[in-house]
């Protein structure tokens, strides 16, 4: 889920999708192939090059993937929604705030929490990432599993990979880590359903991301990321913690800072670079008094149209949580809800 922007893009910061920030996997070894455009997606040229060096590559059979394909659709709808709005809407970071820090997410964090108490324990043991921390990334994805998606992935994969050229070669990656991790699974590949850009289960892991960075956290014998909310507990977990999370260090903290001396903090990026000496120099102090915590840090800013700009440092543990989804918007939201959550 990489996305190439520049460092000062405020759409890069704030509003890349989940499904965007977790295609972290190597390429198959897939070449472009001249295409023709049957209804059938098993009749296309594209379609059988990809059959081809599937097959190749991790000793599928060439006409049983064919025929998995004869049973593919077009869904148009899943180009709509993936492609950048015409007219993008402004960016607003207390509207994005209010979407995911509100009270049914709350109660449902905090009975999720109680549910699974053993398990969260464990998970905190295990990888040393806070459970209020990894609940709320799963209550952000899905709302602790009522909303995982009902799109077939095969499908949705399938119209990406060779009817949207922009991502045409992302996307066959990830219909190639589908069909391995059917086979791992012993599953149907034709019955995952997700999302619409291919995110599966409790914390919407693409396949690369479940085959690469799933655990079988509740012992049955398979990572189980649909089924399962202990698995996806200890997965989301062994993500971050895999992703360079600091057991027992802070995630962020708020600081005041003029506009001016912000601008060019902010445009040196997500990875946390920023010394203290720096920061102090620019002006920067703890919104509520103290000293600024004396770790490298990233500059973040949280823009809504018409009120000031929120300033936060984001620490080591902020930096993991964009690994998830490579949004400040996103990764503050998971903070915040994880505090509401810590409160209970």
């Amino acid at each position: 889920m990489t996305e190439i922007l520049t460092a000062r893009s405020a759409a890069r910061r704030h509003f890349m999708t989940a499904a965007g920030a977790l295609l972290l996997a190597p390429a198959l070894p897939l070449r472009a192939a001249p295409s023709t455009t049957p209804e059938n997606f098993a009749e296309r040229d594209d379609v059988r090059a990809f059959c081809a060096e599937l097959a190749a590559a991790h000793g599928f059979d060439e006409a049983w993937l064919l025929d998995r394909f004869a049973g593919v659709r077009l869904l148009p709808k899943v180009i709509q929604l993936i492609r950048p709005p015409s007219s993008p809407a402004v960016k607003s970071w207390t509207r994005y705030r209010s979407r995911f820090i509100e009270p049914l997410r709350i109660r449902a964090g905090r009975k999720f929490l109680a549910e699974h108490a053993a398990s969260f324990e464990r998970a905190e043991q295990d990888f040393g990432v806070p459970r209020e921390v990894v609940a709320a990334i799963i209550g952000v994805e899905t709302i602790y599993g009522r909303n995982t998606g009902d799109f077939e992935l095969l499908s949705a994969l399938s119209t990406l990979a060779f009817t949207w050229p922009p991502r045409a070669e992302l996307f066959r990656r990830e219909l190639g880590e589908l069909f391995l991790l059917a086979r791992e699974q012993s599953r149907d590949v034709a019955a995952f359903r997700g999302s619409y850009a291919g995110a599966l289960g409790y914390p919407q892991f693409l396949p690369s991301s479940w085959r690469r960075y799933a655990v079988d956290f509740d012992g049955d014998g398979r990572a189980d990321l649909i089924g399962s909310p202990v698995d996806a507990i200890g997965s989301v977990a062994a993500y971050l913690a895999a992703h360079g999370w600091e057991a027992g260090e802070p995630v962020a903290q708020r600081i005041r800072i003029t506009d001016e001396a912000a601008a060019p903090l902010v445009a040196a990026g997500v990875e946390p670079s920023i010394d203290t000496a720096t920061l102090d120099t620019a002006g920067a102090r703890p919104l509520r008094g103290g000293e600024l915590i004396a770790k490298p840090a990233t500059l973040v800013d949280l823009v809504t149209p018409d009120a000031q700009t929120e300033y936060w440092l984001g620490f080591r543990n902020f930096y993991a949580i964009t690994r998830y989804n490579r949004s400040y918007f996103y990764a503050m939201a998971v903070f915040q809800l994880s505090q509401e959550l810590r409160q209970g």
